[in-house]
């Protein structure tokens, strides 16, 4: 098995210098998104004391060249705290802080899609609106052969493997336990885990997270995962075709509802949110990947419990559709809907924006509506 130089390093030998005490100063961890848009970077600092708030965290800056945001002759690029973390791998009181990316002249950076998220999601603070994100993906060695299969072929066909037990069945479990418990411990949402249908693929759960909580609290929980992985020496995937053929690819199923559709009588507004869905396909394709649908087009053929990337549906309980309505909510005539499109490497802030934009602002057309003008 492919696995990284530096974890076969004595994390003994490292432990014994993570037990020596601090004093007073705090190890504050800077995380961003860099320009690849699905790509996190990180880098650390020393603070005097611990932070409360975000009000407390210094703005900082990094070499934007270097990261596929900027050019060298012009590349420093702000980092702006927006959200804070206890840090699972330091332990307290050190942070993880999540960034948006400014550019030189203060403007967003063009992978800084937080910034239109928190705008959109402020219009709508009275809907109270609540995703939840189902994050899949793959376990890999550094030679990207996926984790636990046969060096020269693969494993048995999909069947034993979703929500399986035992090791011809589970890749990578201890990787998964230990992701669970630095999310619950960095005060990240996460409310469940399993085994996905492809072996070594998993998914993680997040929510609910009202407005821009969902991004923030995913995008930290993807942190954690490779910082997981990175110790353990494999790679966690993020691609929506990571094997071609007849395996499953890998979504981030979202979630949502606003208070309307919780309450009595929200079967009828969750229809309706849906019927808007139906004259927009075309921009959610769009918005649902970092490339514009085209990663989403290896994934989303019609087959491997997915619908056709040209075609929208919904349906109550169907996993072979663009919309499911859960069979609960069908019966108690409240609750949510799924969106089964987004691709498993989609930027969260984007997603929700665009359900936000449809549903709630009722926006129409093949693009998003400029509220600044």
């Amino acid at each position: 098995m492919a696995t990284s130089a530096s974890s076969k390093l004595n994390k003994a030998v490292k432990q014994q210098y993570m037990a020596l005490p601090q004093g007073d100063m705090v190890q504050a961890m800077y995380i961003w998104i860099d320009g690849s848009g699905e790509g996190l970077r990180c880098k650390t600092r020393t603070l005097d004391s611990e932070p409360k708030t975000i009000e407390d965290l210094p703005e900082w800056n990094f070499d934007g060249s270097s990261t596929y945001q900027s050019e060298g002759s012009n590349s420093d690029m702000f980092l702006i705290p927006s959200a804070m973390f206890r840090d699972p791998f330091r332990k307290d009181p050190n942070k993880l802080v999540l960034c948006e990316v400014l550019k030189y002249n203060r403007k967003p950076a063009e992978t800084n899609l937080r910034h239109s998220c928190k705008q959109i999601m402020s219009m709508v603070e009275n809907n109270h609106p609540w995703f939840g994100m189902e994050q899949e993906y793959t376990l890999l060695g550094t030679d990207g052969h996926p984790f636990g299969w046969p060096s020269n072929g693969f494993p048995g066909p999909q069947g034993p493997y979703y929500c399986g037990v035992g090791a011809d069945k589970a890749y990578g479990r201890d990787i998964v336990e230990a992701h669970y418990r630095a999310c619950l411990y960095a005060g990240v949402k996460i409310c469940g885990t399993n085994a996905e249908v492809m072996p070594a693929q998993w998914e993680f759960q997040v929510g609910p997270c009202e407005g821009i909580n969902m991004g923030d609290h995913l995008w930290i929980a993807r942190f954690i995962l490779h910082r997981v992985c990175e110790d353990f020496g494999v790679v966690a995937s993020f691609d929506p075709k990571p094997i071609s053929g007849n395996w499953n690819g890998a979504g981030c199923h979202t979630n949502f509802s606003t208070k309307e559709m919780r309450d009595d009588g929200g079967l009828k507004v969750i229809e309706e949110a849906i019927e808007r869905l139906s004259k927009r396909h075309r921009y959610h394709i769009r918005t649902y990947d970092p490339r514009g649908g085209l990663d989403n087009a290896r994934r989303l053929t019609g087959h491997h419990e997915t619908s056709n990337i040209d075609e929208f549906s919904a349906g109550v309980a169907n996993r072979g559709a663009s919309i499911r309505i859960p069979r609960s909510v069908g019966q108690d005539k409240k609750g949510y809907f799924e969106d089964r499109r987004p691709s498993a490497n989609c930027d969260p802030y984007i997603v929700t924006e665009a359900l936000v934009r449809t549903c709630l602002l009722k926006e129409e057309g093949e693009e998003p509506t400029d509220y600044s003008k």
